[in-house]
């Protein structure tokens, strides 16, 4: 049986930068998870689902996205979740690894190059893997860098 990931991320660069980790995908059986309805064209192929967009100032954002998490975490029940942020994905980590057991990864955006991005540095306290696309930014204990997806 093929090994369940979920694909998270908010709109704009950071759907992009998850798109184009897909290839990494093959194979697999792999959700995707964003904040606009016109992502599913780009993923016709696999499941997709929309979640509402979320940032600190808004806590009953946070609400609302935490309680459509949970649903699609329990219907899909991934092995892997891996993100390229922000605050949906970041969210999304913290529920699959604390409810669900899933393993957790964090690919923070490739326009964050001087340091890691607020989101980024949270996730690396509790995901499984914390990567930054930039080889200066890589530390002991994390992040680390694998390359970049542009």
């Amino acid at each position: 049986m093929p090994r369940k990931i979920l694909a998270i991320s908010s709109g704009g660069g950071h759907w992009v930068q998850l798109r184009r980790l897909s290839p990494a995908f093959d194979g697999l059986d792999v959700t995707y998870v964003s904040v606009k309805s016109e992502y599913a064209t780009d993923v016709k192929d696999h499941p997709f689902f929309v979640i509402r967009d979320a940032n600190r100032w808004s806590r009953i954002s946070f609400l609302v996205l935490a309680v459509q998490l949970l649903k699609i975490l329990w219907r899909v029940k991934p092995d892997l979740v891996i993100t390229t942020g922000a605050a949906p994905g970041l969210m999304a980590l913290l529920i699959a690894k604390i409810f669900f057991g899933a393993k957790t990864m964090w690919v923070d955006s490739i326009a964050n190059c001087e340091r890691m991005s607020g989101s980024g540095r949270l996730a690396g306290r509790f995901a499984d893997v914390c990567l930054t696309q930039w080889p200066h930014l890589q530390t002991p204990g994390g992040p680390e860098h694998w390359g970049a997806v542009l």
